[in-house]
């Protein structure tokens, strides 16, 4: 007969498998905290012994090499830290503005490809596949090779309205500037945007909570519109004045000037990341069931309306995850603008290796800065995922 002291009899330690377990984890986790402590305290030992030692106060020495395409003031004899910021914000410009263009071209291409046209379909179709089946690099040389540099010289250029002048070097464009007077209207710009975001949020929940029209989206657009129109009045209706081009000489004088290299890398990346976007949008709006829409068209909205307050709301739960990633692939793709000679982050970290001979700093600099700009649009989109999603009850 079995006893209960059988039973209740305890597992030796060195055989309980939970025990095992802890140990197991403990001990390998010491061993590879033990060989990154080495490797770390070994690589600091050698760059001491050889005078470069992980610091970054070369960061206030001369830089010494000029950057073609600045965004803010920069001059050769200003320091490494200036450079190097000048980098990031050319990569943030490009970056931001082909995130925007990918995504317009992205939705436009989606609805396209599930348009019940044949032709438009199939143009959509033949634009996804060839831009997803070729690198990025290739049409990268593709835009800046076979194109911008096929521009006519400066004193043939192309003339669009604005005036706009197109050439070899550049895209030259009218850019308006503010007057003395231009701060009230600036602020108004600003106040107005606030407002209308704000009107917009009241509204619509009064809207959701007690069931009454309140016409949020006119009420917001006419905030939107009318605070930047007060503060133009009140800035004496002079606001602003345009800096228009002007060519004297070999070259054009004046105005936004806008590189070949940067206009080659923003229109290589947002085609290239549209692509992969069309594709996202065209996932998210057949994730949508089709009954909701039956409904929809049932009680008499139009199909734009249908798309607006029915599919695309829906769709965005679908569509944010892979969004995130493809917004972070085009930043980091931006560093292949190296290729093609626009200046951004990664180009001016490798100049700044050369002329400084610092290049783990650098590296650690650039990895750093890619890092945080990933982390900071993966934080901000996944809020907004976190807010569209149901609430599971």
């Amino acid at each position: 007969m079995v006893t209960d002291k059988y039973f209740h009899k305890k597992t030796p330690i060195w055989r309980d498998e939970r025990v095992l377990k802890a140990a197991a984890q403990i001990i390998s986790s010491l061993v590879v905290f033990g060989i990154l402590y080495w490797a770390i305290g070994n690589f600091l030992e050698i760059t001491q012994q050889r005078g470069m030692p992980l610091s970054y106060g070369f960061l206030d020495e001369a830089a010494g090499f000029p950057i073609k395409e600045s965004f803010i003031p920069y001059e050769s004899t200003m320091s490494f830290g200036r450079a190097v910021l000048v980098g990031l914000i050319n990569t943030l410009v490009v970056s931001v503005l082909g995130i925007l263009f990918a995504t317009l071209l992205g939705f436009l291409i989606g609805l396209m490809r599930l348009s019940s046209n044949w032709l438009i379909s199939r143009i959509a179709l033949a634009y996804i596949e060839f831009h997803r089946n070729i690198p990025l690099l290739v049409l990268l040389f593709l835009w800046y090779f076979g194109v911008f540099t096929r521009l006519p010289d400066v004193k043939e250029s192309i003339t669009l309205p604005g005036p706009t002048y197109i050439n070899q070097r550049g895209f030259y464009l009218t850019w308006p500037h503010l007057s003395d007077r231009g701060a009230l209207f600036a602020t108004s710009i600003a106040a107005g945007i606030i407002l209308a975001i704000i009107t917009w949020v009241v509204l619509r929940r009064i809207r959701e909570d007690k069931g009454r029209e309140t016409y949020f989206g006119r009420v917001s657009l006419t905030v939107l519109i009318l605070v930047p129109l007060i503060g133009w009045f009140a800035s004496g209706g002079e606001p602003l004045w345009f800096d228009v081009p002007v060519l004297q000489g070999f070259n054009f004088q004046g105005g936004l000037r806008l590189t070949t290299e940067f206009a080659a890398l923003l229109i290589g990346l947002a085609m290239y990341t549209a692509a992969f976007i069309a594709e996202v949008f065209r996932a998210g709006i057949l994730a949508v069931q089709k009954g909701q829409i039956e409904a929809a068209s049932a009680v008499g909205l139009r199909y734009s309306q249908v798309l607006m307050l029915i599919i695309i709301p829906q769709a965005m739960r679908v569509i944010i995850p892979p969004m995130i990633s493809q917004y972070l692939n085009l930043t980091k793709n931006s560093s292949l603008a190296l290729a093609i000679g626009y200046q951004e982050l990664f180009a001016i970290g490798k100049v700044t290796i050369n002329q400084a001979g610092r290049a783990v700093p650098v590296f650690i600099l650039i990895m750093a800065t890619y890092l945080a700009i990933s982390l900071l649009t993966s934080i901000i989109l996944n809020i907004y995922n976190k807010r569209v999603q149901f609430i599971e009850r």
